[in-house]
Order: C-alpha cells, then structure tokens, then sequence
C-alpha cells in the first residue's frame, strides 16, 4: 500500500494512491530539506560501485581476481540495473516512491555487508549481483522526484548541489576505505561499513522524507494520462518520440568517463603507488567534483536563462572536448609524482561533475512529469548502466592485454571529442521538444 502523509498526498504511486491535482506552484515547500534527505540514498547507490573499485587491490589476491574479473564485476551490476531499474520505476507507480526507496536500500545494505563474508570470485559475484538489484532503483527515482520539487529555473543548480554533497562525502569516505585495505581482512570491514551506511540511508528516507507529488514544481496541471503502465510500448512509443530523448540517450552511450570510477586507483597503482597512495585520488575527485557540480548548476541556469534554446547544449558540448584535453594530460604521460595525477583527476572530476546539472535538466525539459520517471530509468538504468558495463568489460579485457593508458586513449579522449560533436545534434531537436512540452503535445 501506498504511505500517506497527514498533509501530503503521494501522486504517481498507482492505483490506491490519490490523482495527481493541479500543481501547487513552481516553489514546492521545504524542497531542499526533502533534497537533503534524498541525496544519502544517491550516495549509497554510488559506493555499491565504489567500494570494489577502492578495495579492489586488497581483494585481489585473496579472492584470485584479475582485472578482467573487475571489469566483469562492475558490468553484470550494471546489466543488473539495466533489467531492475525500469521494473522499480513501474513498482513506485504502484507501492509509492518513500516505499520502493526504502525497501531497496535495506535490501542493499543486508547483500553488501554479506559480501564482505564471501571466500572466493562466485560467492563475491553472486551477493554484488543481489545488491545491484536494490541499487538500481535508487537514481530514476531520486531524479524523478527532484523535477518535481524544482521548477525549470532552478533544476541545474538543484541536481549539482546534489551531486556535490554526495560526491564530498564520498571523498571522505573512499579514502577510509582505503586505509582498510591495508590491514589484513579489512576489505571485508568496508563491506560492513557500507552496508551500514544503505540501512542508514533507508531509514532517513523512511522517517523524514516526504513525497511531493508528480508535476508538484509545474505552473500548470499535468496532462491526465493513463500511467499504470510505467513502461508499456504507449509509454517507450511517446518517450522516444522526443528526438532529444533519444539522443541523449545515445549520448550516454557515448559517456566514457563513466570508466574512471572503476579503474582510476588500478591505472595508478600500475603507475607504480600504493593502493593507499593512490586512493588519495578520491580527494581532490571529490573536492574537484564537488566544485564541478556546484558551478556547474549555477552556470547551467544563468546559461539558460541567457539563452533558453541553446545555452545547456553549448555547455553540454563544451564540457564534452574540456575533459578529453584533461584527460589527454592526466593519462598519457608518465608524471614523476602522484602530485600532477591528482591535480589532472581532480579538474576531471570537476569537468565530470558539472555535467549532471547540464544533462538531467535537458531531459527534465523535453518530458512531461507522467514520462519523467519511465525516462531517467532509460537513461541512467539502462543508457548509463550498458554503457558503463561495455566499457568496463572492454577495459578489464583490453587493460589485461594492452594496458590501461591505451585503454584511457580510446575511452577518455577520443570517445569524448566523438561525444562533443554528437551533442551538436541537440540545437536543431531540444528548442523544438521543449515547446512540445510547453504546449502539451507529448
């Protein structure tokens, strides 16, 4: 059954759950507070990826894992996610939002603290796999129910405030993991840790978020549509219908530095550094993230406002060739100290993190509320989620065979300056879709 609030109803939660009503106004009361309480969840989803990555070196020989065994790892999650995500989508129609998001944490948590009990690759395998399933609801969701606490005006600077709290927290916590690895079995310890951390996250969800309803941030009503069907072909048929929705979706196909998370610490400990030291990487990521998706949704919205029909595609584009050139810098030559990679990696965290705020908002202006949900499930569980598990399995491969700083070449600088010129496609559909929207007819 649906929760129920003494003063606020939850819209798209299906069949038991009140209609949605005409939106209250383009400012939903106590947005940020609901946003604060909702970003824990996003952080969780995250770690489940991180933690292998950080703790990946002390695993490896106790559990006789390669990179290959990495790669494969990370990318059956993510196909986890592909198949889950939608499926937790249609699931919050019906149970509501607080409870799809609160069930998968707790579920998350239990299978992260058991693979901290695993004794070789398939049992390891088989609890991520089961985690990965919770884990996958986590971001449709939240992205779904942040368009509608925050109007178009204010959508980037919500989404990089977002992930730049996580991403500092993050910051804080990969480094401690990291320590762990160096004592014997305390890789174990970070499982435990960050299954912990899920339980918490749920809770917080459970006690003190409260859902606004769907189309809540709008000036006018949404469309009244038949949405019991999260993902019917009506649903995929009208999703991409929006031209820019599919090209987005392509775009983060295209998305290489979705690779960095996983390998970034194993590329530096080939350069010759400890895990420890090379762990130390997520600092200045972090800061620099933290910095990227702050000014990135504050430079999003001015830029919309200065130019509504071409202004986040510019930005999009620009983001695109300024992390390529970083990335040229920062992997494909050998720097005498961990110094110069921290810098390099922490202004491509920088350049990464504003681009959330650039994204998500594009695609939050080309849907209507009722096909928001169904569309961040396309894009992150399944665009973000193959892609991510195409590159690490090509990477785990091909890293094995010819070394990560060939697979950084093709992966981080070319695949990005293609990605750059991909986005050019956006100014002839995104002016167009955004109107659709406007006068009602997606």
């Amino acid at each position: 059954m649906p929760e129920k609030s003494p003063s606020v109803s939850l819209v798209g939660s299906g069949p038991d759950a009140a209609p949605a009503g005409p939106a209250a106004g383009r400012h939903v009361p106590g947005r940020w507070r609901q946003l604060s309480v909702l970003s824990p969840t996003v952080l969780t989803d995250n770690s489940e990826s991180s933690i292998v990555s950080t703790l990946f070196a002390a695993m490896r020989q106790p559990l006789g894992m390669s990179l290959s065994h990495l790669g494969l790892l990370q990318a059956l999650s993510r196909v986890v996610g592909a198949v889950f995500g939608p499926l937790w989508v249609a699931a919050a129609r019906r149970a509501g939002r607080r409870s799809v998001l609160v069930g998968t944490g707790l579920w998350m948590g239990v299978w992260l603290a058991a693979c901290g009990l695993s004794q070789g690759f398939p049992q390891l395998l088989t609890c991520y796999l089961l985690a990965a399933v919770g884990a996958a609801a986590g971001q449709p969701i939240v992205h779904d129910i942040v368009a509608d606490l925050f109007d178009e005006g204010s959508r980037g600077r919500a989404i990089g405030a977002m992930y730049g709290g996580v991403t500092l927290l993050g910051a804080v916590i990969g480094p401690l993991m990291a320590q762990l690895a160096e004592a014997p079995g305390g890789w174990r310890t970070g499982f435990y840790v960050v299954g912990a951390l899920c339980v918490l996250a749920a809770l917080l969800v459970l006690f003190l978020f409260r859902d606004p309803g769907a189309g809540a941030s709008e000036t006018t009503a949404p469309a009244a549509r038949d949405t019991a069907g999260a993902f019917s072909r009506q649903t995929l048929r009208r999703l991409f219908g929006i031209r820019t929705f599919g090209l987005m979706v392509v775009q983060r196909l295209l998305s290489g530095h979705l690779l960095v998370a996983t390998f970034a610490i194993v590329f530096l400990t080939e350069r010759g550094f400890s895990t420890a030291t090379a762990a130390l990487v997520a600092i200045p990521s972090g800061i620099g993230y933290l910095l990227g998706s702050v000014a990135g949704g504050l430079v999003t919205d001015r830029v919309h406002r200065a130019s509504p029909e071409h202004g986040r595609v510019w930005l999009l584009q620009a983001l695109q060739l300024l992390y390529a050139g970083l990335a040229f810098l920062g992997t494909q030559f050998a720097w005498p100290g961990i110094g110069a990679y921290l810098l390099f990696f922490g202004l491509m965290a920088a350049v990464q993190g504003a681009n959330p705020g650039v994204n998500r908002p594009i695609v939050m202006a080309v849907t209507p509320p009722d096909l928001r949900g169904p569309a961040f499930a396309v894009l992150i569980s399944v665009a973000e989620a193959l892609a991510y598990a195409l590159f690490n399995l090509g990477a785990g491969a091909l890293g094995d065979a010819l070394g990560l700083q060939t697979v950084f070449l093709w992966v981080l600088v070319i695949l990005m300056l293609l990605n750059a010129a991909f986005c050019g496609l956006l100014h002839r559909t995104y002016p167009r879709d955004v109107a659709r929207v406007r006068d009602g007819e997606v």
